[in-house]
């Protein structure tokens, strides 16, 4: 599995490891501590980022989800 920021080219480089650390599940608390910010830094530069309008895509292979097979090469069953 991937994750895609589309439109991180509008974030600043803190804004853009804030969004990838929240958007991959971590708590404002340890983005805080694994960047070395307070808790209140991390809302701002989150909040900044939404405002500046980003999207996250998500990418996985289909067959790491098991869902095709060799005899699905269309997606018909």
């Amino acid at each position: 599995m991937k994750i895609e920021i589309r439109g991180a080219e509008r974030l600043s480089f803190r804004e853009r490891q804030v969004v990838t650390l929240k958007e991959i599940g971590y708590s404002n608390e340890k983005v805080s501590k694994k960047l070395g910010l307070t808790g209140s830094t991390v809302a701002t530069l989150y909040s900044r980022a939404k405002n500046k309008g980003y999207e996250v895509v998500i990418v996985i292979s289909g067959d790491a989800l098991g869902l095709f097979g060799p005899d699905d090469e269309d997606g018909d069953s």
